[in-house]
């Protein structure tokens, strides 16, 4: 099992790292958008397998919130977008 956890994390961590390349070379404000809807599903990832792997649901509001915190985000920066393009609503 342990050498299982340290895949599972590792896996985890390399796309981490390059979702949050991504963020740092966009090029566009939607590449950066898109890289952070990624990472927040990389964590919400990360924390249902912790839940799974050590049996409790302790961590379930915070994966609540940071689906919440996705969702409103994209809008807004979905709104941002179509108004700086000239498609406002």
């Amino acid at each position: 099992m342990n050498v299982l956890l340290m895949v599972i994390y590792a896996v985890f961590g390399i796309a981490a790292l390059l979702t949050l390349w991504r963020i740092v070379i966009g090029p566009s404000i939607l590449d950066r958008a898109v890289a952070s809807d990624v990472l927040l599903t990389l964590v919400m990832c990360v924390l249902g397998a912790e839940m799974a792997i050590n049996h409790h649901t302790r961590t379930l509001p915070v994966l609540l919130i940071i689906a919440a915190v996705g969702v409103f985000g994209s809008i807004s920066i979905a709104r941002f977008v179509a108004r700086r393009d000239g498609q406002s609503s």
